[in-house]
């Protein structure tokens, strides 16, 4: 009987080993993957102009895996040394708080959550579990340190002075941070978690994400309806505050609303276009003119239900296609980068999208505008 409990015991223990220390790596190696070959030839042509681009890329869940943003990854898509490799100024690091099980983008509901689970796995702190705004500030935190410890590698951005004081003498080897809130749900109902959210750093917020919340519906949800009292409220807060409003993952109602009572730029945080992707993620043409019309911006994702293919040219296609739509003022990059998907490049490899753009035929100044141009404008409205 003694050597069955030591045996159980040691069978628990091992089950316990596994699931901390291995199950998220897991988890997040299964889901982050790049499809492409990293040996791709690009021109010397697209090396020479990324070199002197300012990039932004508006969109990235890394703060969602167990990895050290400090050291080079064996795996995902963004960490400090890669974004420098990939010559990217400006990184957005979105939070995610709650994703439903069997998640899709046609139907989901709010009553089921894969990230409690891996918040559990990846030993988040205990308050996490169950609060969706304790995953928001814990994922704050997260790179508020890491940015602490970096050593002057990786600076977090909250404001247009700071944007300025690092864009004006931006130095090699250095990236900058902004943090963002993927889905509204995040509040818990509660505006004012979105003071304690501002004051955590975070400077854009998404109104939803896979289902439908107390702001608004989702592109993917049950109901798909407009904005709530509480959404507008939400918006007009988040706008008083000089907080960027994301409709990324908002359905049609609640894009329109948005566009309707803002007064400043909106943002599409990552998106595909129906014109190039035809799905119920992506973008109208008369979607793209309303938030341009607003000074705002769209993110082109790179992931194929995004773009309609597994590579640089397909991103490059849905690019074209929003110029020829707004203009490359409103057009921009929004990687998804780290988000449960597969991507055909990581993000020091960026080099494949200005060449992919070059050969598209697109002009030096619209390629530095999507490329990061674009983004810094409205990020100076911060």
């Amino acid at each position: 009987m003694r050597k069955l409990i030591l045996a159980l015991a040691g069978i628990f223990l091992a089950a316990i080993l596994v699931f901390f220390f291995l199950v998220p790596e897991m988890v997040g190696r299964s889901m982050n993957g790049v499809t492409g070959t990293a040996s791709l030839e690009v021109s010397d042509a697209a090396r020479k102009l990324h070199a002197s681009l300012i990039i932004i890329d508006l969109h990235a869940d890394s703060l969602l895996w167990n990895r050290d943003l400090l050291d080079r990854g064996s795996w995902g898509h963004v960490d400090v040394p890669r974004l420098i490799e990939g010559n990217v100024a400006i990184q957005a690091f979105t939070i995610v708080t709650q994703t439903p099980r069997s998640m899709n983008i046609e139907h989901n509901d709010s009553s089921s959550d894969n990230i409690t689970l891996l918040a559990i796995a990846e030993r988040w702190p205990v308050s996490s579990w169950k609060s969706l705004a304790e995953r928001t500030l814990y994922q704050a935190r997260r790179l508020h340190e890491t940015a602490d410890k970096s050593d002057g590698k990786l600076i977090v951005l909250k404001s247009a002075a700071d944007v300025d004081r690092y864009i004006a003498p931006r130095r090699n080897g250095v990236v900058a941070g902004f943090l963002g809130i993927e889905g509204a749900h995040a509040l818990e109902g509660k505006l004012e978690n979105l003071d304690r959210f501002y004051d955590a750093g975070i400077r854009m917020i998404g109104i939803t994400h896979f289902f439908d919340n107390e702001a608004g519906g989702s592109a993917h949800g049950a109901a798909k309806g407009g904005l709530t009292d509480f959404g507008k409220e939400l918006v007009r807060r988040a706008e008083s505050k000089k907080m960027l409003v994301d409709v990324a993952h908002a359905s049609p109602s609640v894009i329109q609303d948005v566009v309707a009572m803002s007064s400043r730029p909106v943002v599409v945080s990552h998106t595909g276009v129906k014109g190039t992707c035809d799905n119920t993620r992506n973008l109208t043409d008369d979607q793209l003119r309303a938030i341009a019309a607003t000074g705002g911006v769209i993110g082109i994702g790179y992931w194929e239900a995004a773009v309609c293919g597994r590579d640089a040219q397909a991103v490059a296609r849905a690019i074209k296609h929003a110029i020829s739509i707004v203009g490359a003022d409103h057009v921009g990059l929004g990687s998804d980068f780290d988000g449960a998907v597969e991507t055909p490049f990581d993000t020091s490899a960026l080099v494949r999208v200005t060449d992919a753009l070059l050969k598209e035929g697109l002009s030096e100044s619209d390629i530095r505008k999507v490329m990061g141009e674009s983004a810094l404008r409205v990020l100076k409205e911060l």
